[in-house]
């Protein structure tokens, strides 16, 4: 039965998935289950997805509902959920104005036009975007050109013209290239893909300065590193830098899909308006239930303050790895968003760790990454680290 589901899926799906042979089939807590029974404990969640795990009733109840009401329906239309979800996630993220999309792509993508649109309108004659070396923003023509590695845009080129890539953590190098023709900078205040690496403090302010001296517009992608990741519940908050605009997705909808971008009153009154963007699924009912029952149970559980206390003690495991292990590098990163960089293939060891059942991911630079459910618990982190010692000794 196994056999047949993968046999299927590699008959009739484009290849663009390196999937590992596991089928899933279902989810409790922060464990995850195969098709045949096999238990794994998941410090994956999806890609830092699923912050609430698998067997959130309240989410779940609140879900089943909404099927039961109403799915979608056109942006033409007001609904139930749609305002209540966006005024809840305007007053996270301290911003004034969302956008719901259905992914973090198309995130990046409306934030992209917002800052040229924002030029437009002020007739500046800006359109040149600062990206970071190493990023990593998406997969649409807009994401990728915006994206630091050069072999994901190489394929597709020409792409969006007017980019240029600064060195991460280099604020010089930053200052380089900013000219009359910039309009925006976008950064991840924690690369994930790119190899869990945090920007500095001094980096976030430098570009927050540089951005409101010239009328530039400072953009955060916190699609992996937002919704409590790093022990906030964005990660520019711990800096106390506030971005103009902010693209957010994953952990919002804890596996519905759902992304939104969202701006500062003084950027929206000189960008979007009626006719400039739009999305079919963008913000319908059963994306806002999502957004706005999550929100509610992260206020309600702390989920903040347990991703402090969590992320300090997986913080403390992993540096014990680092001085136990030669082949460890180093461990890097914060709150439920960190990293261990190996002198071996971690391709090997996550294959190993799969046998051992755990899930765990991938990051640039030869990085395990881990990004479990933000439940997780001192005893499962335990866990985690036993399954990946074995893996170690295979």
């Amino acid at each position: 039965m196994v056999n047949n589901k993968i046999t299927e899926a590699e008959e009739n799906l484009l290849h663009v998935y390196n999937r590992f042979p596991i089928v899933l089939d279902h989810g409790e807590d922060v464990y995850l289950y195969d098709a045949e029974g096999k238990k794994y404990l998941d410090f994956a969640a999806g890609i830092a997805v699923c912050g609430l795990g698998y067997s959130n009733k309240e989410l779940k109840d609140a879900l089943k509902k909404q099927i039961d009401l109403l799915c979608h329906t056109s942006n033409l239309y007001f609904h139930e959920s749609c305002g209540e979800a966006a005024k809840k996630l305007n007053e996270i993220s301290e911003m004034d104005r969302v956008f719901f999309t259905n992914s973090g792509t198309e995130a990046i993508e409306g934030a992209l036009k917002s800052a040229r649109k924002y030029a437009y309108t002020k007739e500046s004659g800006r359109y040149e975007i600062i990206a970071m070396q190493n990023s990593f923003h998406g997969r649409s023509i807009g994401a990728v050109s915006v994206t630091g590695t050069k072999h994901y845009r190489t394929p597709f080129e020409p792409l969006l013209p007017g980019v240029k890539f600064a060195e991460y953590n280099n604020l010089e190098s930053v200052k380089a290239l900013v000219n009359d023709k910039t309009c925006a900078i976008i950064l991840e205040p924690l690369q994930g893909e790119g190899g869990i690496y945090p920007a500095t403090k001094e980096f976030m302010e430098g570009i927050r300065e540089l951005c409101s001296k010239n009328d530039i517009l400072m953009i955060c992608d916190e699609i992996q590193c937002g919704m409590a990741r790093t022990g906030y519940m964005f990660a520019w908050q711990e800096y106390n830098v506030k971005p103009d605009i902010m693209t957010m997705a994953k952990a919002i909808g804890n596996g519905i899909p759902v992304g939104a971008f969202a701006m500062t009153e003084e950027v929206a009154k000189y960008s979007m308006e009626a006719g400039d963007h739009g999305s079919t699924y963008g913000g319908n009912p059963l994306a806002c239930t999502a957004v706005k029952t999550v929100i509610d149970i992260f206020q309600k559980e702390q989920i903040v303050d347990h991703v402090k206390e969590m992320g300090e003690y997986l913080s403390i495991c992993l540096e014990k790895l680092v001085q136990k292990y030669d082949f460890v590098k180093e461990c890097r990163g914060k709150g439920l968003i960190q990293g261990i960089e190996l002198t071996k293939p971690a391709g090997d060891i996550i294959t190993k760790a799969h046998e051992a059942g755990l899930l765990i991911i991938t990051a640039k630079g030869n990085t395990i990454r881990f990004v479990p459910p933000l439940i997780i618990t001192k005893e499962q982190i335990d866990e985690m680290i036993e399954k990946l010692e074995i893996a170690f000794a295979k």
